[in-house]
């Protein structure tokens, strides 16, 4: 089992920048890909970025050049720094985990941490 915590999340005006973070314990073996989803109030949850432990990383199409993602593999944690925040980034913001990770995403789920950008 992998059990995932988040922080980061709040209230930022439209432009603002947050950073998100996720912290990953238990069996980090199954975490080779990390990377964060989003769900907004009526849709579905898509993803929104993920890494792999060696560094290969994946965006949406409508985060690019916005947002970043990082991990650190000492501290078996993974970033996302979200600049040019948008209205339509306001969403809960959910960390996931496994050894690969589709658009469905990995078998482990962080609780969700509220992003919410005011126009």
């Amino acid at each position: 089992q992998v059990q995932l915590v988040e922080s980061g999340g709040g209230l930022v005006q439209a432009g603002g920048s947050l950073r998100l973070s996720c912290a990953a314990s238990g069996n980090i073996f199954s975490t080779n890909a990390m990377g964060w989803f989003r769900q907004a109030p009526g849709k579905e949850r898509e993803l929104v970025a993920t890494i792999t432990r060696g560094g290969t990383t994946n965006y949406a199409d409508s985060v690019k050049g916005r947002f970043t993602i990082s991990r650190d593999t000492v501290k078996n944690t993974v970033y996302l720094q979200m600049n040019s925040l948008k209205p339509e980034d306001t969403a809960v913001y959910y960390c996931n985990a496994d050894r690969s990770i589709s658009t469905s995403g990995g078998r482990f789920w962080g609780q969700g941490t509220q992003v919410t950008v005011s126009s």
